[in-house]
């Protein structure tokens, strides 16, 4: 008995359907679907399926086959708009296409379908597909970091990084230090969630290379229609260990989202896992205050040079203008002076005392390294695990969790 033959739905259970023009096109499907479901199935056409993705009735739906031919190509936006539905939804789509011109194949499996496969459709091959999404499904399922369901108080833990100047390393800090909490313990680690919030340059999807989803555009489009299912469809799994909301597709103004906005995802964020690692943009917004007041934690990276001496300035007194918590702010010095540089620790030091701040964070200079590891979308920890800016932020982030485990403890 086959390994899809074992996990036969239950009589009259539908949990998968084809969404095509006409089905009686598609007659070597029709049979492949009834070996593979036997009558747990049924077929919507095109304009149905843009209806019956945003009903509650197909949330008990497993896979949708998309069969298309080369007289469907007019009707790409439509089909794009079908495959986002079912994203959202969690529902995986299998593409069948027929005498498709590889741009529009490359558009649609680029939107979010699953599975391509061609037609006619080569013997036991839609079965194979659908065992892929299963075993991809259940390896996300039961080895990823656990994406808790429920209503419980939120009290997951929030760090903000923000840098001062470009370039500072905000975002590899901000990365590199969700990567390390995640992996802190060899056996149930911390739940770890990192948020790309710079709508228009975030790069933690480059640095990690992971996809970015159109969900999350839809997610911030409609916050307040934001629930479990929708939140965790933002999310890209990586490496089965932390979850990450990748920045948009496609470049988004700032003003976008409002501090309401922002308020519901940190909210759902810190309810999901225990610590929450924001990257935040560089420019201050209107909702920069939203994070600076929920964080516990706000990180700003600087370096030893006039540029962040002025924005670290400009940036007390914005604060202070607006009775925020500048006590909040944790600087950290990027490409710090080496322990025998004497002159460079005599010119931090007058740093930090100009401008009335304690940088409690030094940060050596990881060097080329540290771009190229970036550039192959991998952590630190995984392409140059003895580098100096890799060992530092390990302890960084071994110091947090163990400030956090006395209450945990006690809890």
């Amino acid at each position: 008995m086959t390994s899809s033959e074992n996990s036969q739905p239950e009589q009259g259970q539908i949990v998968a359907c084809t969404v095509c023009r006409d089905v009686q096109n598609f007659d070597l499907l029709i049979e492949d679907m009834e070996t593979a479901l036997g009558e747990n199935w049924g077929d919507l056409n095109l304009n149905e399926a843009l209806v019956f993705f945003g009903q509650e009735e197909a949330d008990g739906i497993e896979f949708a086959a998309l069969a298309i031919d080369d007289t469907d190509e007019d009707e790409l936006p439509l089909l794009v708009e079908i495959i986002k539905l079912a994203n959202i939804k969690g529902i995986r789509v299998i593409l069948i296409a027929e005498d498709v011109s590889p741009a529009v194949l490359h558009q649609l499996l680029r939107q979010g379908a699953d599975e391509f496969v061609p037609y006619p459709l080569p013997e036991g091959e839609l079965e194979a597909a659908m065992e892929r999404i299963r075993q991809r499904t259940k390896q996300v399922t039961t080895e990823a970091t656990p994406f808790v369901s429920g209503n419980t108080p939120g009290d997951g833990v929030l760090i903000a990084v923000q840098g001062l100047a470009g370039g500072t390393g905000a975002t590899t800090l901000a990365v590199n230090l969700a990567w390390e909490l995640a992996t802190i313990e060899k056996e149930d680690g911390p739940r770890v969630c990192l948020l790309d919030f710079s709508l228009q340059t975030g790069s933690t999807a480059t640095y990690l290379d992971l996809p970015r989803r159109d969900a999350v555009f839809e997610m911030w489009s409609d916050t307040e229609a934001m629930d479990d299912d929708i939140f965790k469809q933002s999310l890209v799994s990586f490496e089965e260990k932390m979850w990450v909301l990748t920045a948009p597709m496609d470049m988004l103004p700032l003003d976008m989202v409002s501090p309401e906005d922002v308020q519901r995802v940190l909210e759902i964020a810190r309810l999901k896992f225990d610590y929450v690692i924001v990257d935040m943009p560089s420019t201050l917004v209107h909702w920069t205050e939203t994070v600076l007041n929920t964080a516990q934690i706000y990180l700003t990276t600087l370096e030893l040079d006039m540029r962040s001496a002025q924005n670290a300035l400009r940036l007390k007194r914005a604060l202070r203008s607006e009775d925020l918590p500048v006590e909040k702010l944790r600087f950290c010095l990027n490409r710090a002076p080496k322990f025998t540089d004497l002159n460079g620790k005599s010119r931090v030091k007058r740093m930090a005392e100009s401008l009335e701040i304690s940088i409690e964070v030094q940060l050596p200079d990881g060097g080329k390294v540290v771009t190229q590891t970036a550039d192959h979308g991998t952590p630190l920890a995984s392409g140059a695990a003895k580098n100096p800016l890799r060992k530092e932020i390990m302890k960084l982030a071994t110091s947090l969790h163990e400030l956090g485990k006395p209450e945990a403890e006690a809890a």
